[in-house]
């Protein structure tokens, strides 16, 4: 998965947004949905603002389940 990193506060740990497209059940119009992921990033190389991509992993603590893959794109003004 892509999407965007959001927090670097915790040590060893990221919290990345990933937006997608979903068409309503009923009324067929498409709306934007954001789900929020925290991603193990063992060198805490990723900061507010990157582009990354995420792998599922296995779990790290209560909430990781998910593990930085690479930065795709670092933030702007940096």
């Amino acid at each position: 998965m892509v999407g965007t990193v959001v927090s670097n506060k915790m040590d060893k740990t990221v919290v990345v947004t990933v937006k997608r497209l979903a068409k309503h059940p009923v009324y067929n119009r498409v709306m934007r949905k954001v789900s929020k992921f925290k991603a193990h990033d063992g060198s805490n190389e990723a900061h507010v603002g990157d582009r990354v991509k995420i792998v599922e992993s296995r779990p790290v603590s209560r909430t990781k389940r998910w593990r930085l893959l690479e930065i795709l794109k670092k933030a702007e003004g940096r």
